[in-house]
């Protein structure tokens, strides 16, 4: 076999450039604290690792969404219980009211609180939620649910749709609810009796009209009504303080696989700093060995490295 000067010599480049591509990934690596710096450098891992990224980043979609209902569910319990607070004093005043004792003066006073109650109760109703959607108007977001009529009669125009937002792969939870759902109607029946429902705010105006006209009856019937609506009221708390308790489950849960994507993630991506300084200090002695080598090889002709 014949070995040329030029075969040498090419040899030895050869390896000083593979000894230095690896060096210089090592290098890159332990700058990056990456184990893969490009795709290329190995494809199955590089997808391997996309994939879990796209998992996390899933995750962390979820967790946005969970705040923001539970921003949304914060307003909710605000509002309800502000409204729920309101109740009482209407309560207290109706009843108040309903004494045949007191003169029909001092109810026409009554029902100028009673009124200004209602107004605070209405203007809750029609609360905004930090992105300025009205949060009891269903899907109708952007338009107040309560409103009051040509005849002065509060009614909803709001809807009923019921929205979800996916929490977790296999979980969704409620974003809304609608105005009708929370403040409810009352069933009245009249003396054929016949049975009707009341709206919620039209019990409240009626029981005002009752104090302004001293009407016993309608204020004795109103107290009863309220009551009503101060239990459903209790009812749509206890509803959004379930609702909260669900989200507050369901962040551990994403928290709890969020950590255990990383760690796995961690061990795919992440470099081990031990091994990679020692590989790197063995490509570096290689290469000084190869270029050793080669110095000593290029001082020498073909016929003397024969020899």
């Amino acid at each position: 076999m014949k070995v040329s000067t030029t075969y040498l010599f090419d040899r030895a480049v050869d390896q000083m450039a593979q000894g230095q591509t690896r060096l210089a990934k090592s290098q890159a690596q332990l700058a990056s604290s990456k184990q893969v710096i490009s795709p290329s450098d190995a494809p199955d891992q590089a997808a391997t690792i996309e994939r879990f990224k796209s998992m996390i980043g899933r995750q962390d979609s979820y967790e946005t969404a969970l705040n923001m209902v539970s921003n949304r569910l914060q307003a909710e319990e605000s509002a309800l219980s502000g409204v729920s607070d309101l109740m009482l004093r209407m309560k207290e005043l109706t009843i108040q009211a309903a004494n045949d004792t007191m003169g029909a003066e001092d109810k026409r006073v009554l029902a100028i609180e009673m009124q200004g109650l209602r107004d605070q109760a209405l203007s809750l109703a029609n609360t905004r939620d930090t992105s300025g959607n009205f949060i009891f108007a269903g899907s109708r977001v952007q338009a107040p649910p309560f409103v009051t009529d040509a005849d002065g009669r509060p009614v909803y125009q709001g809807d009923q749709t019921q929205m979800r937002v996916p929490v977790g792969d296999q979980r969704t939870v409620l974003l809304n609810r609608s105005g009708t759902e929370t403040f409810t109607s009352v069933v009245r029946t009249n003396e054929k009796g016949e049975s009707t429902a009341v709206g919620f705010f039209q019990v409240i105006d009626d029981v005002i009209a009752g104090m302004q006209n001293n009407n016993g009856p309608t204020l004795r019937q109103g107290i009863g009504e309220l009551d009503q609506l101060q239990n459903n009221m209790s009812l749509a708390l206890a509803e959004v303080g379930t609702d909260q308790n669900v989200l507050e489950s369901q962040k551990e849960v994403l928290e709890d696989t969020r950590l255990s994507l990383k760690t796995v993630l961690s061990d795919i991506e992440d470099l081990d700093y031990a091994k990679a300084i020692t590989e790197m200090n063995k490509q570096m002695l290689s290469l000084e060995a190869a270029q050793s080598s080669f110095a000593k090889i290029s001082q020498l002709n073909l016929f003397n490295y024969i020899n």
